[in-house]
């Protein structure tokens, strides 16, 4: 499968990456996590130490003067078909694989932020951002997880049509749910209409009657394990509540199938 996160900013939606890759990799599918969000939060949610991240791709000027710059023109539909093996990091998974099951890889990309604080055009890094996330989204065989920052453009409308699913997340407060509703309305001008909704560190209630909020919900508890963890360690798996924790990502997955 191949699905896109979005939400609000701190609402969990890469913890819920994190923990939806460890899953498949341990069901025995090969998967590509794609870190397109600025945070740049994916792997250590996922536990490699900060030393260990790879360069976002963003930040690679030397990949986008080769690919995007051509006689002084910008490549806007440059190759990127190698990038991905040379510039991704292998994930070990952090708890057994299920039983049977010969486990797949998880590979981190982390493509970086379109900021340009040093200032000038950001349009040539842009291009070559589009293209290699439509590479993989388009032409990987593999599971693709997108964390993507709280809209959905980075998609763009070819790329959303090869996703299969987006899961927004929300926690349960009202402005939360705003931006939720206004990533669901997004992601459908798109054509992105297979949408869930999974309302973060849930603890009762109902959410408000907003236009484009999904109608598939999925609630994920204040987790006690996280709570105790988080303030000195990044990593997200491994808790407690990982049985927990696997049964709704399979939910999940079977709900955008």
């Amino acid at each position: 499968m191949k699905l896109a996160f979005a939400g609000k900013g701190g609402v969990g939606k890469t913890s819920i990456t994190s923990w939806m890759a460890d899953w498949m990799a341990r069901s025995g599918q090969n998967v590509w996590m794609i870190d397109a969000d600025t945070a740049l939060s994916l792997g250590q949610a996922s536990g490699l130490d900060s030393n260990d991240l790879p360069e976002p791709v963003s930040s690679r000027n030397d990949l986008v003067r080769e690919r995007i710059h051509e006689e002084g023109f910008l490549n806007l539909n440059p190759e990127v078909g190698d990038l991905p093996e040379e510039l991704a990091v292998e994930l070990p998974l952090h708890e057994e694989p299920f039983p049977g099951v010969e486990p797949g890889k998880k590979r981190l990309l982390v493509m970086g932020g379109l900021s340009n604080a040093g200032g000038g055009c950001a349009c040539d890094a842009n291009a070559l951002l589009k293209a290699l996330l439509a590479h993989i989204v388009m032409d990987s065989d593999d599971c693709v997880l997108v964390d993507l920052e709280a809209g959905v453009e980075h998609l763009g409308r070819g790329t959303a049509m090869h996703v299969d699913g987006l899961v927004v997340v929300s926690e349960p407060s009202m402005r939360s749910f705003q931006t939720a509703s206004e990533v669901g309305r997004m992601a459908a001008e798109l054509g992105l209409d297979n949408q869930v909704l999974v309302i973060n560190r849930y603890l009762g209630g109902e959410p408000p009657e907003l236009e484009h909020l999904p109608d598939r919900r999925f609630t994920m508890p204040q987790l006690s394990g996280l709570v105790e963890r988080q303030m000195s360690d990044g990593n997200v798996l491994n808790l407690p509540e990982s049985v927990e924790i696997d049964a709704i990502m399979e939910k999940i997955v079977n709900s955008l199938k």
